[in-house]
């Protein structure tokens, strides 16, 4: 096995008394883990950092060792776990990529996705201008896992105008002519999800974490994966005091 590929860090585990493992996330290779020879020495640890991009070579004699991983520094994000809410979203985001997608499957859509997500919040002063976006990461990734949301049309009528709501049952859209009488059952739907765009406020932004949040919990974050929704919590409690 020989591969070299540009990355996004999603985790670092130490390993043995100097080593590392590190997960990295490549866009043809998806999720690549490699151990990291020397990853706790100070020279490295600035650059094995969740969200950071690297160029990585993993080297393996066969495809069932863990490779070894070597990293060279291409675009550092560590200045943002200095800071209260960009730290939460670059704990959540790379958590999420990691527990949920599966080692060696090419994920390009969500790979690129990710990496503008990460841009964003480096670019942002503050999360209006990136919680949305988060949202729209999610509802990627619940597509690229089988779980994917239909807000095209109305779940109940086939309408394709005027989509206000979303149900939790279905995951589809809902008209606001067929939602009367059960809007207190359903999720608001910001226009930005299906309008394309921005989040107009950070209401709609938390409004659309708000759906993600709860069909990440009930499809994709299950059993052991469901520890990492604390790291989503934090984030969610920290975007609702900075857009408040």
């Amino acid at each position: 096995m020989h591969i070299r590929a540009d990355a996004v860090i999603l985790s670092v585990r130490a390993h043995g008394e100097h080593g590392a493992i590190v997960r990295g996330f490549t866009r043809l290779h998806g999720v690549q883990p490699g151990y990291v020879r020397g990853g706790h020495a100070r020279r490295l640890r600035p650059v094995l950092q969740p969200a950071n991009a690297i160029r990585g070579e993993w080297r393996a004699r066969t495809d069932e060792q863990l490779p070894v991983l070597t990293a060279e520094l291409i675009h550092s994000r560590a200045p943002l776990h200095a800071e209260p809410l960009p730290a939460a979203a670059l704990e959540w985001l790379t958590a999420l990529t990691a527990a949920t997608l599966p080692e060696g499957q090419p994920y390009p859509q969500l790979y690129d996705a990710l990496g503008a997500v990460l841009d964003a919040i480096a670019a942002a002063p503050s999360a209006r201008g990136w919680a949305g976006s988060i949202a729209r990461y999610e509802l990627l990734l619940l597509a690229e896992l089988g779980f994917g949301l239909d807000l095209s049309a109305c779940v109940a009528t086939g309408a394709t105008d005027d989509l206000a709501f979303v149900s939790p049952k279905s995951g589809g859209a809902v008209a606001r002519a067929a939602a009367a009488g059960y809007e207190a059952r359903l999720f608001p739907l910001p226009p930005f999800l299906t309008g394309g765009g921005a989040a107009d406020s950070g209401e709609e932004a938390l409004a659309a974490l708000a759906i993600t949040g709860y069909f990440l919990a009930r499809d994709v974050l299950t059993d052991r994966r469901r520890e990492i929704l604390a790291a989503r919590e934090r984030l969610v409690a920290r975007v609702n005091r900075a857009v408040a």
